[in-house]
């Protein structure tokens, strides 16, 4: 337990490095890290064909399996990552809001970093990188513990990246910090006085037991059970194209569909051809006795409808109405990413006021809920929450603010009284 509390004070002396270092220096600093994984990258694909050996011989499963690799194509996509994220407006400082309250007292509502952030995450080494570079880009310290399947390639990327920012400037010692054990973040989980936000990347269980387990605020979602509407009006060959991208070209992620609802009025027409395209592609289909009638289907049950299967999974369900498509969804969805295939403009904006998701969608796939494909640069992970950040959580989401008064030796006992003078709060911006 000293060990974890002293890790978590140097990363608060960190944070306060951090929130005064001027952009350039932390884009130099991710510069470094680009050029660190490219330079690294046997070493880092080598630690990585190690977890998942190990991985294999003791049988995780295979969604587990496939977040766990990090090989030369992954690289690539966090160094593109990294690029994207460079290019950023700096999220320190921003002036969100002005007001005059008097003649010469002027308040700014500026943004700040949040300080130190705790993370865990489930097999997924990408998500190291991603965090990371999101943090010293927000000025954020940031504590990290990964699955013990990927403990070769956290430590490989820990290394590479230490190694980078350090030598970038050494005011970025400790601002990223690797934990070991279960233990070690169960102890961080008690530091309410050192860190200021933990974000849990993982299985419904981990996040449940985070929340309860600790003080500190947490940001995340406990699941991602998406859902693709087909309603009457939709262009069939638009509804297929989406649907099948939507499960099948990463079905282990939070944002892959896990329910496809369809309206009664086409399914004779559209499920049959749909059901060729998911065979193909080796999904099992689970659906209720409607969708049995049609095509052939394993009968699907309750819980069914509650889950995310993280694989080649998908249940369906037939729907008479878009109000019934928006009550399924809203009551067995987990609110992180729902789309509707429509023509009709007015049934689109229906279901996308309606449905209370972190991201609703007309007429694409819910694989774009994403911080790097919305332009975030990456993303820490996806908030269903609906206090500070929702939804795929970047810079903007690991900022706070803070408010900044400037006067001319105004006083409180001015305003108060029989000739009190009277505030202006004027908006200026």
């Amino acid at each position: 337990m000293d060990a974890i509390r002293k890790a978590a004070e140097k990363a608060k002396e960190a944070s306060y490095r951090l929130q005064n270092l001027p952009v350039n220096l932390r884009n130099q600093a991710l510069g470094s890290i680009i050029k660190q994984l490219q330079e690294r990258r046997q070493e880092i694909v080598s630690a990585n064909q190690l977890d998942i050996k190990e991985a294999q011989s003791t049988g995780l499963p295979t969604p587990l399996l496939k977040r766990l690799c990090y090989d030369n194509s992954k690289i690539e996509e966090s160094v593109r990552q990294l690029e994207s994220l460079i290019a950023q407006e700096d999220p320190i400082g921003r002036v969100i809001a002005r007001m005059e309250l008097d003649q010469g007292l002027i308040l700014e509502r500026t943004s700040c970093p949040i300080g130190v952030i705790g993370v865990v995450f489930e097999s997924r080494p990408d998500a190291l990188v991603q965090i990371s570079s999101l943090c010293i880009k927000s000025g954020n310290a940031v504590l990290l513990k990964g699955g013990s399947e990927a403990k070769n390639t956290n430590e490989a990327l820990t290394k590479a990246i230490n190694h980078a920012i350090v030598k970038t400037d050494n005011r970025f010692k400790d601002a990223v910090q690797l934990l070991s054990t279960r233990e070690e973040f169960r102890g961080l989980l008690t530091l309410n006085d050192l860190v200021d936000l933990i974000i849990p990347r993982g299985s419904n269980e981990l996040v449940r037991s985070i929340q309860a387990s600790t003080k500190i605020p947490v940001l995340g979602h406990a699941a991602g059970v998406c859902h693709t509407y087909v309603h009457e009006d939709a262009d069939l060959e638009m509804a297929i194209k989406v649907c099948f991208d939507a499960k099948c070209q990463y079905p282990a992620v939070c944002n892959a569909m896990e329910t496809l609802l369809v309206h009664r009025n086409i399914a004779q027409a559209l499920l049959p051809r749909l059901a060729d395209e998911f065979k193909m592609a080796g999904v099992e289909l689970r659906g209720d006795i409607a969708s049995s009638e049609i095509i052939k289907v394993r009968p699907a049950e309750e819980m069914d409808w509650w889950t995310e299967y993280d694989d080649l999974v998908l249940a369906i369900k037939l729907v008479g109405s878009l109000d019934e498509a928006i009550a399924h969804i809203n009551k067995f969805g987990s609110h992180h990413t729902d789309a509707i295939i429509t023509k009709n403009h007015v049934s689109a904006s229906k279901f996308m006021d309606l449905v209370d998701s972190s991201s609703v969608m007309w007429n694409c796939s819910t694989r774009f809920a994403d911080g790097y494909r919305y332009g975030l640069g990456a993303e820490v992970g996806i908030s269903t929450s609906k206090t500070h950040a929702r939804g795929p959580v970047g810079l903007e989401g690991l900022t706070i603010y803070k408010y900044r008064l400037s006067g001319k030796g105004q006083i409180v006992a001015d305003y108060v009284g029989e000739n009190a003078r009277q505030f202006t709060h004027r908006k200026l911006l």
